[in-house]
């Protein structure tokens, strides 16, 4: 099985100016994220997808490979898939968001694992949830069926627990994607649905037009980097490394 992973980069961002360039500990955020990704085993290649040419040249300059998107890509999931016409063939394609540092190799180890299922087209995956994430809208939740496929995504509180408190059941979903390349190409010209709309949650279009997300656990928390304040915290976590 080919993998490629996929890592959407764009320069412009509303609450961290440049934030794919933000600098932790002498280098660019992206490259950090880069350099975990190709920590993971069955990796073949490992890209930066983007519409700066600043950003390429960081990744250039780290070593890396940067793949020329156009500005005007709807989402994360077109700019990879803009990227991966431009690749040598892969079998799996993995969507890597580029605001994580903290990446761990062991989650993208642990998405490729439900693409042993030949039926598998499209995998993320889930986690337990923390103390008071439940009733936390940004942290978004899914349940799944006995197969592993997810039933729905959502921001409210799922599965309800009749008589209160948290259900054992309930999980975490942590936005890391993997496709089957012919998917991916596939999933871009899919047209947006009312779920997927209502939620603002573009993994909800996958089910309303009836294809199957498989859903694997993993222990791995993402720490996203949003703010000047996320910033500073992966610094120091980071250190003086």
């Amino acid at each position: 099985m080919q993998v490629a992973v996929i890592i959407p980069a764009r320069l412009a961002s509303e609450r961290l100016p440049e934030k794919p360039l933000a600098d932790i500990c002498g280098k660019p955020m992206v490259v950090r994220v880069l350099e975990r990704a190709k920590g993971a085993r069955g990796v073949g290649q490992v890209v930066v997808a983007t519409d700066s040419e600043r950003i390429a040249q960081a990744v250039s300059a780290a070593g890396g490979t940067a793949v020329m998107t156009p500005a005007d890509c709807a989402s994360g999931s077109d700019r990879c898939a803009h990227a991966a016409r431009q690749l040598p063939a892969a079998d799996v394609v993995v969507n890597v968001q580029g605001d994580e540092p903290l990446l761990a190799p062991e989650a993208i180890e642990q998405l490729l694992s439900a693409f042993e299922d030949p039926s598998v087209e499209m995998a993320t995956l889930a986690r337990p949830l923390a103390e008071g994430e439940f009733t936390n809208p940004n942290v978004v939740k899914v349940v799944s069926a006995a197969s592993g496929d997810a039933l729905y995504f959502s921001r409210a509180p799922i599965p309800h627990q009749r008589g209160g408190g948290v259900p054992p059941l309930a999980r975490a979903h942590v936005g890391i994607y993997g496709f089957r390349a012919a998917f991916l190409q596939a999933f871009t010209k899919l047209g947006p649905t009312p779920l997927e709309q209502t939620e603002k949650l573009e993994q909800l279009r996958v089910l309303e037009h009836g294809h199957r997300i498989r859903v694997v656990h993993t222990a791995y928390r993402a720490v996203g980097v949003d703010t000047p304040e996320d910033l500073e915290r992966v610094r120091a976590i980071f250190g003086g490394g």
